[in-house]
């Protein structure tokens, strides 16, 4: 079933979320229904938050990014093909190297794309949809997903990022993202 995404403006997304157990309810179903709303709304990550639950759950398809690049292009990327994954109890144990920019979207902020910088590598420790636990490194674009979707567990967007002025000039713009004042091809659900 497709979910709508919670706008920016919803409490939900500025929570930082709580571990879940295996008996959590309707996991399964959650998580079935997080992929299909991600990629009905063509998006490459997906936080709990953003379909209204204060869960440490987010998935990711970085696959997706590399399908759309020429061949030269995913030669820039240690990561390539990308990976598809649940992350649940997701906690950073490490960063690591450069930071770097790349132009982010999110699906709750619609039609805004800044540069935002992030570590090259990100170590994870998370356990996955059989509660099997797992410590992973990632890098690349895979890495920078990852990123992504965990400042929304944590609460955070990448608006957040941006310098004081940046943020300033956007201040229009998710005012009326806020108040529904957009039109998107996907489900959204607004903060009355």
């Amino acid at each position: 079933m497709i979910l709508p995404i919670v706008a920016y403006g919803a409490p939900v997304l500025r929570k930082v979320c709580g571990n879940i157990t295996p008996d959590y309810p309707h996991l399964e179903k959650l998580i079935a229904d997080m992929w299909e709303t991600m990629y009905s709304s063509n998006g490459v990550g997906l936080a709990a938050p953003q379909v209204n639950r204060d869960i440490r759950l987010f998935v990711i398809d970085s696959s997706q990014v590399f399908d759309g690049m020429e061949e030269e292009e995913v030669k820039q990327y240690p990561d390539a093909p990308g990976i598809k994954q649940a992350f649940i109890n997701a906690h950073i144990t490490n960063l690591e190297g450069d930071e770097w920019a790349y132009n982010e979207g999110c699906l709750s902020i619609p039609k805004i794309r800044e540069d935002i910088y992030r570590n090259e590598k990100v170590t994870i420790s998370f356990v996955d949809e059989q509660f099997q636990p797992h410590t992973k490194t990632f890098t690349g674009i895979t890495a920078r997903i990852i990123l992504h979707e965990y400042d929304h567990i944590e609460g955070k967007l990448f608006i957040d990022y941006l310098k004081p002025f940046k943020r300033r000039l956007l201040k229009g713009k998710l005012d009326d993202i806020s108040k529904g004042k957009i039109s998107v091809d996907y489900k959204m659900s607004f903060a009355k």
